[in-house]
């Protein structure tokens, strides 16, 4: 997306916040191209106006968000969903992640966060919203979905100790340029190991990589990680 205006579907059947998120967004340079109150408007909007980017709000009263995404994610070329959620929803996340979407954030994230996590996810990585990912994650670490995958879990134990510093970085919601950083690396290689983790765990997205991480207990023995 180097060079060119992020263009953004808006999806709440919450006007207000739509007409909050279009004026943070525009503000800060990305483009709205419409918004919608409903997931059974989604499929119409994106074919019609081509974003790069749907933030997708779980909760709407005639189909939810985590249908919408799968209906999104099956179009030829579909954008990438970014996911809005509130602790209420927190069983709905993973279900989510399963349906394809690139990530995360809690509806209680501030401006620079949400743009920036527009951006990432534009930019081809998912979001962990790192003030709140280790909430999220352990609310998301009792819902079956995850609980069906202690099997997986234990393949852990089996990454290397660079694939394991990047992985808990992840967790922690750091980006790949953050993780490329702090571990004195290339962004190249946090994508190719990364890449590399997600097919030997079987995993889709980031977001499940972090739910197995804290589920083994990866999260709680990083206190040099987490300051």
């Amino acid at each position: 997306m180097s060079g060119q205006t992020v263009r953004v579907l808006l999806v709440d059947d919450d006007p207000l916040v739509c007409s909050a998120l279009d004026l943070m967004l525009s503000s800060a340079g990305l483009s709205v191209v419409a918004s919608v109150g409903d997931g059974d408007q989604v499929v119409t909007a994106v074919q019609r106006h081509h974003p790069d980017v749907v933030l997708m709000d779980v909760r709407m009263p005639r189909v939810d968000g985590i249908a919408a995404t799968r209906e999104v994610l099956r179009l030829p070329h579909p954008p990438r969903v970014l996911v809005l959620t509130t602790f209420a929803e927190d069983s709905a996340v993973m279900q989510a992640v399963e349906a394809g979407a690139a990530g995360f954030l809690l509806k209680t994230a501030g401006p620079e966060q949400i743009i920036e996590s527009v951006r990432q996810v534009a930019a081809g990585e998912g979001v962990l919203s790192p003030a709140s990912v280790r909430v999220v994650v352990e609310h998301v670490a009792a819902h079956p979905v995850v609980t069906q995958r202690r099997e997986t879990a234990a393949r852990l134990e089996h990454l290397t100790e660079r694939e394991r510093d990047i992985v808990v970085r992840v967790a922690l919601g750091r980006s790949n340029a953050d993780v490329a950083r702090e571990l004195f690396i290339s962004e190249a290689t946090v994508k190719s190991h990364l890449g590399a983790v997600l097919a030997r765990l079987g995993c889709s997205s980031r977001v499940e990589v972090a739910v197995l991480a804290e589920r083994a207990g990866w999260l709680r023995e990083a206190p040099s990680v987490t300051g």
